[in-house]
């Protein structure tokens, strides 16, 4: 199946492109190129951001009437595709593209104006309070505990794989108000300023062989902090609807398809540059047939997050939808993930020499093999992250066929 594109598709695809050429800038390609995770330096993410936020194109999913660009599910998809192609590295989403949602719907108009302008154009960085040690895709048996005091919430407890934590500057958390009823009754939702006494970020080292200071994730403490009750979003104890809305936009909020091509086609170079003897790999039977299986799973994806946009861009929420995208596309990402390790063989050694962006060195073997292994280890979370695949196939189930 082949999407052709309108005349002002092709225009907009242009001034895509000629945005990149004129604000993808070395030092922001050099930092996306070497890195072992998704994780940017505060400066060069905020760098990053502003040049969108600039041209309108930070908060691609926002209604028009906030500030959103009003693209078509065409348009979105071209500039997804774009970004791919010339290795753009993505933007932080949890404020966007995930709290943002939570509080055009929930929050009142004080807080609508307090916290969307700057999310609009990216003065603060946010991360999400959700995990916590033993709640995880239970999310539901949360103990991260506010308890309220006059006009402010008294904080206490654990939130843990906190995401860009330690450069943040606001997190937005589930907590128990009320410990009465169902797991899931008792639950509030509130935006915590992470410059508040009492808030800890330690780091946690993941397996992608990355040291504190380039680490993506952390585990944050709350000892007695004192949050304000006006940064409660929506009613007190039933914030679950509220996360569940939330998760929606988490899940299908990215589109995975252009992201996927891109390293596919990376995949496709570096399996046609690796010889044994003069015989490549793209000759192999088995490749080929890895490769033609790959291709026809990631065109299917494309036009299924066409479909998706298409019923946002008609006023439908996600649904059950995003559970099948975030199936799909994080099973698809590991799996050229792990191609790309076993094309390069020995050259994508698990922990190589880290480079320096802008460093003149060159790795040893196809180009980009130093980084495979260390991503391939990081993308091991992206099947658990927003809810485990299994999580995902029993929404399915429940949801879609009503099993």
């Amino acid at each position: 199946m082949h999407m052709n594109f309108t005349e002002a598709d092709i225009a907009f695809q242009t001034e895509v492109r000629d945005w990149l050429k004129e604000n993808l800038t070395p030092e922001i390609v050099a930092e996306a190129k070497v890195a072992r995770n998704a994780f940017m330096s505060r400066e060069r993410l905020l760098d990053w951001q502003k040049r969108l936020a600039r041209k309108g194109w930070l908060c691609t999913n926002w209604p028009k009437e906030y500030g959103g660009p009003g693209w078509t599910p065409t348009q979105k998809y071209i500039f997804e595709m774009e970004m791919a192609r010339v290795g753009a590295p993505g933007t932080s989403p949890f404020g966007p593209r995930m709290c943002a949602p939570v509080i055009m719907k929930y929050g009142n108009q004080a807080q609508k104006d307090k916290h969307l302008p700057p999310m609009l154009n990216s003065d603060l960085i946010w991360c999400q309070g959700y995990s916590e040690p033993g709640s995880g895709s239970d999310l539901a048996s949360l103990k991260t505990r506010a308890v309220r005091e006059g006009d402010f919430y008294i904080v206490n407890g654990t939130k843990i794989w906190t995401t860009t934590a330690h450069i943040a500057d606001w997190i937005f958390c589930l907590v128990r108000t009320s410990s009465g009823g169902k797991p899931q009754d008792g639950i509030s939702f509130l935006l915590i300023d992470m410059t508040t006494p009492g808030i800890k970020v330690e780091p946690i080292i993941t397996s992608d062989g990355n040291r504190a200071g380039t680490h993506e994730v952390n585990q944050v403490f709350f000892t007695d902090v004192k949050v304000p009750v006006e940064n409660r979003v929506g009613e007190e104890n039933v914030a679950w609807t509220y996360a569940k809305y939330l998760l929606e936009f988490e899940r299908g909020g990215s589109a995975y398809s252009p992201r996927l091509r891109s390293s596919f086609e990376r995949l496709k170079r570096l399996v046609d540059a690796t010889a044994d003897g003069d015989k490549t790999l793209m000759r192999d039977n088995a490749w080929k047939e890895k490769l033609a299986r790959t291709d026809i799973e990631i065109a299917s994806l494309e036009m299924f997050e066409l479909e998706f946009y298409s019923r946002l861009a008609s006023g439908q929420n996600p649904g059950p939808w995003s559970s099948m995208i975030k199936l799909r596309g994080t099973e698809m990402m590991q799996q050229v993930q792990e191609y790309a390790v076993e094309a390069a063989a020995h050259y994508a050694m698990p922990f190589p020499v880290q480079r320096v962006p802008g460093a003149n060195d060159e790795p040893i073997g196809p180009e980009g093999s130093d980084v495979l292994a260390p991503r391939y280890f990081n993308g091991r979370k992206m099947t658990i992250y927003g809810g485990s695949s299994e999580v995902q196939r029993g929404i399915m189930a429940k949801a879609i066929l009503g099993l």
